[in-house]
């Protein structure tokens, strides 16, 4: 009964703390380089590179739901877990190099 209610818990705070962490040493970093007198733009995302991070963020989420597809299909044949995750690894590897054909094809435009 406590693990049924400690592990949410304990996952929420762990995602709460790694955010947490992640946001006050970025601010921390910025106002480090302001006072050095450093331009803080370089943190700065250029939208065209904001739009190529989502083609393979998409193509790669694709690739993944490609996978879950297969290893419901290998599952018949072989043990289900060793199934899913293998075609869901295998998909999703194939998903990055695809997207990165993609954006490098995208880059040369």
């Amino acid at each position: 009964m406590l693990a049924g209610v400690l592990v949410p818990v304990s996952f929420f705070l762990a995602i709460f703390a790694i955010l947490y962490v992640y946001y006050t040493t970025r601010s921390k970093e910025r106002l480090a380089l302001v006072e050095k007198g450093v331009d803080a733009n370089i943190f700065k995302i250029d939208p065209k590179e904001s739009r190529l991070n989502l083609v393979k963020w998409g193509i790669f989420l694709i690739s993944l739901a490609a996978g879950v597809i297969g290893g419901y299909a290998l599952g018949a044949v072989i043990d289900e877990v060793v199934a899913f995750f293998t075609a869901i690894l295998f998909a999703g590897g194939v998903g990055l190099i695809i997207a990165y054909i993609v954006l490098s094809k995208m880059k040369e435009k």
